[in-house]
């Protein structure tokens, strides 16, 4: 352990638009990033769901900390049968990463999470903290997603011999992901439906990157932390706000019952919790550069006109 770089940190996921947020933080703060995906040009070209190729790719190498930021989403997932490979991901792929951490002397595991993971439910004026039970049961048309975050979890905060961190993210805008609702606005392409009040927790992917070069040498083993910035905002808000903020077309409502087919998205603009960030402010030293929504999204079409 003794002769572990601190500054290499591998990170599954490298190759995704969070992934690189946390590579550009990461190496803001000083950390080599070595990158790990099914891409040719990574550092390390393997597939998480293969274990063997996975440890003969990881072969030799030396490593303080491992991130698992890795997901099968390339596109908003809008049924739930879109979520099922980033689920197999979160199980398996997780399992086989950790072996890879050990492989390579880690010292420090951080895993990707996400605030549904307290449930896709609707929680009132309830603020969730990491006290609250997570992936609970009992949720039919949920479980799957639940019991991948759930599973992952468990295996990264209880890995034996690694020190493990989770960070349950909001949901994600910014820089790489905005684009695409934008583009979608000025196609007519993306309604919104009448949410009556429903708030989410949302993070912008600088902020989300950011953490996680905090939780490298901060943050208790063993914990998890919410990161979410410190305004919830309704899913159609934000749609809204997107729209005003780019000067696209407002979007058009719908009735809700017109999204079930769309049963994953459904669920997600059903949903109604707010969730605290103070234990990631109070323990991580993080703070959202991004306090609101409507910040980070000001910022970002600043820079486009740049």
């Amino acid at each position: 352990m003794a002769m572990n770089d601190t500054k290499n940190v591998l990170l599954a996921g490298a190759s995704g638009v969070l992934g690189g947020h946390i590579t550009t933080a990461l190496r803001q703060s000083g950390y080599t990033v070595i990158s790990l995906s099914r891409r040719a040009g990574s550092d390390v070209q393997a597939d998480l769901m293969n274990r063997d190729h996975l440890l003969r790719a990881v072969e030799g190498r030396t490593v303080d900390t491992v991130v698992h930021a890795a997901t099968a989403l390339r596109k908003a997932p809008m049924r739930h049968r879109d979520m099922y490979a980033t689920n197999a991901l979160r199980i398996t792929g997780t399992a086989n990463l950790l072996a890879a951490a050990r492989a390579v002397g880690a010292r420090r595991v951080i895993a990707e999470s996400m605030v549904f993971g307290y449930g896709y439910g609707d929680f009132g004026d309830h603020v969730l903290t990491e006290d609250d039970t997570f992936a609970p049961t009992g949720d039919k048309a949920v479980e799957p997603h639940l019991e991948g975050m759930r599973v992952k979890e468990e295996l990264m905060l209880n890995a034996d011999g690694l020190e493990g961190i989770s960070l349950r993210y909001g949901l994600f805008y910014g820089a790489g992901g905005t684009e695409a609702i934008v583009e979608m606005l000025r196609k007519r392409q993306l309604p919104v439906v009448n949410d009556h009040g429903r708030v989410l927790p949302w993070i912008n992917l600088v902020d989300a990157g950011a953490a996680v070069a905090l939780a490298v040498k901060g943050g208790k083993p063993g914990a998890a932390y919410n990161i979410v910035d410190d305004a919830p905002l309704s899913f159609s808000g934000h749609v809204r706000l997107v729209a005003e903020t780019f000067g696209a077309p407002k979007p058009f409502t719908l009735p809700a019952w017109m999204m079930r087919p769309m049963s994953y998205a459904y669920r997600m603009t059903q949903a109604d919790m707010r969730v605290s960030n103070a234990k990631a402010k109070a323990e991580l030293g993080w703070q959202p550069r991004y306090p609101s929504c409507a910040d980070g999204l000001r910022a970002l079409a600043a820079d486009q006109q740049v």
